[in-house]
Protein backbone atom coordinates (compact mmCIF):
# COMPACT_ATOMS: atom_id res chain seq x y z
CA UNK A 1 0.00 0.00 0.00
CA UNK A 2 1.27 3.73 -0.74
CA UNK A 3 2.20 5.93 1.82
CA UNK A 4 0.37 8.61 0.58
CA UNK A 5 -2.59 9.24 -1.35
CA UNK A 6 -1.35 12.22 -3.51
CA UNK A 7 2.07 13.04 -5.33
CA UNK A 8 2.73 16.59 -6.90
CA UNK A 9 6.08 16.72 -9.34
CA UNK A 10 7.78 19.79 -10.53
CA UNK A 11 8.45 18.84 -14.24
CA UNK A 12 11.43 20.82 -15.77
CA UNK A 13 15.22 19.15 -13.94
CA UNK A 14 12.48 16.83 -12.30
CA UNK A 15 10.53 14.82 -14.82
CA UNK A 16 12.53 15.76 -17.81
CA UNK A 17 15.26 16.96 -18.62
CA UNK A 18 14.06 20.16 -20.68
CA UNK A 19 17.31 22.13 -20.44
CA UNK A 20 18.88 22.40 -23.92
CA UNK A 21 15.35 23.49 -25.41
CA UNK A 22 15.19 25.55 -22.72
CA UNK A 23 18.98 27.37 -23.83
CA UNK A 24 18.17 26.64 -27.34
CA UNK A 25 15.44 29.45 -27.24
CA UNK A 26 16.88 31.54 -24.67
CA UNK A 27 20.07 32.11 -26.88
CA UNK A 28 17.81 32.37 -29.92
CA UNK A 29 15.82 35.22 -27.59
CA UNK A 30 19.47 37.04 -26.64
CA UNK A 31 21.06 36.62 -30.14
CA UNK A 32 18.22 38.63 -31.50
CA UNK A 33 18.58 41.10 -29.24
CA UNK A 34 22.01 41.22 -30.17
CA UNK A 35 23.42 39.69 -27.04
CA UNK A 36 25.59 36.65 -26.57
CA UNK A 37 24.38 33.26 -26.17
CA UNK A 38 24.73 31.69 -22.69
CA UNK A 39 26.05 28.04 -21.78
CA UNK A 40 23.54 25.75 -21.00
CA UNK A 41 24.83 25.33 -17.01
CA UNK A 42 24.16 28.73 -16.98
CA UNK A 43 20.65 28.61 -18.09
CA UNK A 44 19.71 25.97 -15.63
CA UNK A 45 20.47 27.98 -13.18
CA UNK A 46 17.82 30.57 -14.26
CA UNK A 47 15.48 27.67 -14.32
CA UNK A 48 12.42 27.41 -11.51
CA UNK A 49 10.49 30.47 -11.10
CA UNK A 50 9.04 30.60 -14.71
CA UNK A 51 9.79 32.06 -18.01
CA UNK A 52 9.65 35.76 -16.96
CA UNK A 53 12.16 35.22 -14.62
CA UNK A 54 14.35 33.00 -16.82
CA UNK A 55 14.77 36.20 -19.47
CA UNK A 56 15.04 38.31 -16.62
CA UNK A 57 18.20 36.89 -14.98
CA UNK A 58 19.58 36.50 -18.69
CA UNK A 59 20.05 40.12 -18.81
CA UNK A 60 21.98 43.11 -17.50
CA UNK A 61 20.22 44.51 -13.86
CA UNK A 62 18.12 47.07 -14.87
CA UNK A 63 17.29 46.13 -18.47
CA UNK A 64 14.35 48.56 -19.47
CA UNK A 65 11.13 47.00 -18.36
CA UNK A 66 9.10 47.72 -22.22
CA UNK A 67 12.05 45.61 -23.88
CA UNK A 68 12.43 43.33 -21.31
CA UNK A 69 8.86 42.45 -21.97
CA UNK A 70 9.18 41.76 -25.74
CA UNK A 71 12.18 39.46 -25.40
CA UNK A 72 9.82 37.55 -22.86
CA UNK A 73 7.58 37.15 -25.52
CA UNK A 74 9.66 36.42 -28.33
CA UNK A 75 11.05 33.51 -25.65
CA UNK A 76 8.10 31.69 -25.42
CA UNK A 77 7.09 31.78 -29.31
CA UNK A 78 10.97 30.44 -29.95
CA UNK A 79 10.63 27.66 -27.38
CA UNK A 80 7.02 26.84 -28.18
CA UNK A 81 8.48 26.33 -31.91
CA UNK A 82 11.48 24.14 -30.53
CA UNK A 83 9.56 22.68 -27.30
CA UNK A 84 10.86 18.71 -26.95
CA UNK A 85 13.37 18.63 -29.76
CA UNK A 86 15.85 17.46 -27.11
CA UNK A 87 14.05 17.21 -23.82
CA UNK A 88 13.27 13.68 -22.66
CA UNK A 89 12.33 11.84 -18.97
CA UNK A 90 15.06 11.68 -16.48
CA UNK A 91 16.02 7.57 -16.78
CA UNK A 92 13.58 5.48 -14.59
CA UNK A 93 10.82 8.32 -14.59
CA UNK A 94 8.27 6.48 -16.68
CA UNK A 95 8.44 3.26 -14.62
CA UNK A 96 8.31 5.40 -11.23
CA UNK A 97 5.14 7.37 -12.63
CA UNK A 98 3.33 3.87 -14.11
CA UNK A 99 4.37 2.56 -10.41
CA UNK A 100 2.61 5.92 -8.30
CA UNK A 101 -0.28 6.03 -10.62
CA UNK A 102 -1.66 2.64 -10.06
CA UNK A 103 -1.88 3.79 -6.52
CA UNK A 104 -2.42 7.34 -5.63
CA UNK A 105 -3.37 10.64 -7.73
CA UNK A 106 -0.19 12.08 -9.36
CA UNK A 107 -0.59 16.03 -10.43
CA UNK A 108 2.14 18.34 -12.18
CA UNK A 109 2.93 21.59 -10.38
CA UNK A 110 5.11 23.51 -12.48
CA UNK A 111 6.15 27.48 -12.76
CA UNK A 112 6.19 27.12 -16.27
CA UNK A 113 3.45 28.51 -18.47
CA UNK A 114 0.62 25.48 -18.87
CA UNK A 115 0.63 26.25 -22.73
CA UNK A 116 4.00 24.48 -22.89
CA UNK A 117 4.05 22.47 -19.96
CA UNK A 118 0.58 20.23 -21.04
CA UNK A 119 2.19 20.31 -24.97
CA UNK A 120 5.29 18.90 -23.45
CA UNK A 121 4.10 16.43 -21.37
CA UNK A 122 1.65 15.23 -24.50
CA UNK A 123 4.49 15.05 -27.07
CA UNK A 124 6.42 12.82 -24.62
CA UNK A 125 3.21 10.71 -23.72
CA UNK A 126 3.72 11.32 -20.04
CA UNK A 127 0.33 13.55 -19.89
CA UNK A 128 -1.81 9.96 -19.27
CA UNK A 129 -0.03 9.87 -15.78
CA UNK A 130 -1.29 12.94 -14.11
CA UNK A 131 -5.12 14.14 -13.15
CA UNK A 132 -4.10 17.60 -12.99
CA UNK A 133 -1.63 19.77 -15.04
CA UNK A 134 -0.92 23.11 -12.83
CA UNK A 135 1.04 25.42 -14.55
CA UNK A 136 1.86 29.53 -14.99
CA UNK A 137 -1.40 30.95 -16.11
CA UNK A 138 -4.26 28.91 -14.80
CA UNK A 139 -5.12 31.06 -12.25
CA UNK A 140 -2.07 30.37 -8.94
CA UNK A 141 0.54 31.90 -7.82
CA UNK A 142 3.65 30.53 -8.79
CA UNK A 143 5.35 28.38 -6.20
CA UNK A 144 6.15 28.13 -3.58
CA UNK A 145 3.03 29.57 -2.86
CA UNK A 146 0.77 26.73 -1.77
CA UNK A 147 -2.34 27.63 -3.04
CA UNK A 148 -2.59 25.11 -6.00
CA UNK A 149 -1.49 22.51 -3.59
CA UNK A 150 -4.41 22.81 -1.45
CA UNK A 151 -6.77 22.76 -4.14
CA UNK A 152 -5.24 19.52 -5.07
CA UNK A 153 -5.41 18.58 -1.49
CA UNK A 154 -9.34 19.42 -1.61
CA UNK A 155 -10.34 17.04 -4.52
CA UNK A 156 -7.63 14.08 -3.17
CA UNK A 157 -8.36 13.90 0.71
CA UNK A 158 -7.59 17.38 2.07
CA UNK A 159 -4.84 15.52 4.15
CA UNK A 160 -0.88 17.47 3.19
CA UNK A 161 0.49 14.87 5.81
CA UNK A 162 -0.32 12.30 3.02
CA UNK A 163 0.98 14.33 0.39
CA UNK A 164 4.16 13.80 -1.34
CA UNK A 165 6.16 16.79 -3.34
CA UNK A 166 8.66 15.58 -5.81
CA UNK A 167 10.89 18.43 -7.12
CA UNK A 168 14.52 19.68 -8.04
CA UNK A 169 14.36 23.22 -6.94
CA UNK A 170 14.28 25.55 -4.14
CA UNK A 171 10.63 26.85 -4.53
CA UNK A 172 9.28 23.09 -4.64
CA UNK A 173 10.69 22.80 -1.25
CA UNK A 174 9.39 25.57 0.19
CA UNK A 175 6.08 25.05 -1.90
CA UNK A 176 6.06 21.49 0.48
CA UNK A 177 6.82 23.63 3.18
CA UNK A 178 4.26 26.17 3.16
CA UNK A 179 1.62 23.04 2.00
CA UNK A 180 2.16 21.14 5.04
CA UNK A 181 3.40 18.17 2.52
CA UNK A 182 6.82 15.67 2.69
CA UNK A 183 9.20 16.51 -0.01
CA UNK A 184 11.63 14.68 -1.52
CA UNK A 185 14.01 16.53 -3.27
CA UNK A 186 16.08 14.88 -6.12
CA UNK A 187 19.69 15.51 -7.25
CA UNK A 188 20.00 14.75 -10.81
CA UNK A 189 18.14 18.02 -12.14
CA UNK A 190 19.40 21.90 -12.08
CA UNK A 191 19.85 22.54 -8.34
CA UNK A 192 22.78 22.12 -6.20
CA UNK A 193 22.38 18.87 -3.57
CA UNK A 194 23.78 21.11 -0.74
CA UNK A 195 21.43 24.05 -1.67
CA UNK A 196 18.60 21.39 -1.72
CA UNK A 197 19.86 20.02 1.16
CA UNK A 198 19.51 23.51 3.07
CA UNK A 199 15.68 23.85 2.70
CA UNK A 200 15.31 20.61 5.04
CA UNK A 201 13.62 18.59 2.86
CA UNK A 202 12.48 15.41 4.09
CA UNK A 203 14.04 13.26 1.43
CA UNK A 204 16.94 13.21 -0.79
CA UNK A 205 16.67 11.51 -3.47
CA UNK A 206 19.78 10.34 -6.06
CA UNK A 207 18.05 7.81 -7.70
CA UNK A 208 14.64 7.64 -9.49
CA UNK A 209 13.69 3.88 -7.96
CA UNK A 210 14.38 5.53 -4.76
CA UNK A 211 10.71 7.16 -4.50
CA UNK A 212 9.10 3.98 -5.17
CA UNK A 213 10.71 2.91 -1.35
CA UNK A 214 9.32 6.20 -0.40
CA UNK A 215 5.70 5.51 -1.46
CA UNK A 216 5.65 2.59 -0.76
CA UNK A 217 8.00 1.58 2.24
CA UNK A 218 8.47 4.76 4.51
CA UNK A 219 6.26 5.01 7.82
Amino acid sequence: MATFDLAIFDLDGTLVDSLPDIAAALNRTLRGAGREPLPAAQVGAYVGDGAAKLVQRALPEGFPADALARLIADFRIHYAEGLCVETRPYPGIESILERFATAMPLAVFTNKPSDLARPLLQQLALDRYFAHVIGDGDGYARKPAPEAGRWLLERHGGDAGRALVVGDGVPDMRFAQALGARAAAVTWGYSPRDRLAAEGPTWIVDRADELVDIAFGAP
